[in-house]
């Protein structure tokens, strides 16, 4: 006997409920037992100086019109407390003071002689800015380690010293410390507690240690790498043309069998990545295409997933009746208790759980936005410059 239309919608929402059910209860659970793993380089145990010789450290900074937060960056990088270190800075054909700024820094701090400016005046055909700008850098460092970062980011002055002693004493050939955010509105507190639960969801930041799991990790704002490991990937002329660098330089390091670790520290880095919600849209405009490698139909696939597996949990809720509620009630418990626990590595309240549709719908926007953009312009306009969409994928 077939089914009523009423009796075909419950056995539905069983079903699909269900499988959301055990789909976010699966991260729930996966993220409680391997979170705990990922170290906090704030905690006592950090707290002092690598055993042995101070292997020397090259700061990268390249910089592009940041004359508004470029000698916050360089000063706080100047007041590390750390034994042996340089910093070379780029300004990356600037059309504002970012390179006067830079210049007059170096100048006062000519008695120190750890901080160099670099300033690019012409950009190589078949280079990005901020890849070519890292690369010229990065041929000129005398450092055992290399950090590349970006010219918005402040440091804590212990930053440096508890990075390279975790680093040592862990084996690492690639260090990456997460960012604390700066938000200063409800829009990004709304858009930053979405990225972080959809950072566990997709990205099993416990496993980015383990050489056998194909996890790996990337930050602009902290990709700290041997110097040794750096050319043996073949430095950043193998990255050249890509938008999404940081990620693409973790996922060449652990593809090449170099030791990689992640690291949390409230403070030791911290950032305004973006002015509100729309901020978080726009800067999203240039990068987000690229992560689906340049591929509509990915980014189509990613956007109906996006809506099923974020939205499907709240609308099923409401549309389903009696028991069938289940699947979708355990789905939503799952994702708030995520919320709750990434509320305790970026004080942003768990109640922000709320939000997490228009979060979603935000995100698809942007998503569909970018790929929009990137294919109606053939290419991208970044800095000043147009790329073009056949150059970007022979860069993937």
């Amino acid at each position: 006997m077939a089914l009523s239309y009423t009796e075909s919608m419950h056995l539905f929402h069983w079903i699909f409920g269900g499988l959301l059910g055990a789909l976010w209860l699966s991260r729930l659970i996966d993220g409680a037992i391997g979170m705990p793993s990922v170290a906090d380089i704030t905690r006592p145990e950090w707290d002092l100086y690598p055993k042995g010789p101070a292997s020397r450290v090259t700061v990268i900074v390249p910089a592009r019109n940041e004359e508004e937060c470029i000698e916050q960056c360089l000063s706080s990088l100047l007041e590390q407390d750390y034994a042996d270190y340089e910093i070379i800075a780029v300004n990356d054909r600037s059309t504002d003071k970012t390179g006067e700024v830079m210049d007059r820094l170096a100048e006062a701090e000519s008695g120190k002689q750890c901080l160099r400016i670099l300033h690019v005046a012409e950009l190589p055909p078949r280079w990005l800015g901020k890849t070519h700008a890292m690369w010229t850098a990065a041929s000129q460092a005398t450092g055992d380690w290399i950090l590349f970062t970006d010219g918005d980011i402040v440091f804590r002055e212990d930053t440096l010293r508890r990075s390279v002693t975790y680093a040592q004493a862990s084996g690492a050939d690639h260090l990456v410390l997460y960012p604390t955010m700066i938000m200063k509105t409800f829009g990004e507190r709304m858009m930053i507690s979405f990225f972080q639960i959809m950072f566990v969801f997709a990205n099993r930041a416990w496993k980015v240690a383990d050489p056998k799991a194909h996890d790996f990790i990337g930050v602009g704002a902290f990709n700290m790498v041997r110097r040794s490991t750096y050319e043996s990937i073949g430095s950043y002329e193998a990255l050249r043309l890509t938008v999404i660098d940081d990620m693409f330089l973790g996922r060449l390091v652990k593809a090449k069998g170099f030791a990689q670790r992640n690291v949390f520290g409230r403070d030791l880095i911290s950032l305004r990545w973006a002015k509100g919600a729309m901020g978080v849209v726009g800067n999203l405009n240039k990068n987000f295409f690229a992560l689906m490698r340049f591929n509509w139909a990915i980014s189509l696939l990613a956007a109906v997933l996006l809506a099923v597996v974020n939205i499907g949990p709240f609308a099923g809720l409401l549309a389903a009746t009696g028991w069938s509620k289940a699947g979708y009630a355990v789905a939503l418990l799952s994702i708030a208790l995520l919320y709750v626990g990434m509320s305790s590595k970026s004080q942003v309240s768990p109640m922000y759980f709320v939000w997490h549709p228009v979060s979603t719908i935000l995100v698809i926007y942007t998503l569909m936005r970018s790929t929009w953009a990137v294919l109606a312009n053939d290419g991208i306009t970044w800095r000043g410059t147009h790329y073009s969409l056949s150059e970007l994928k022979k860069s993937l």
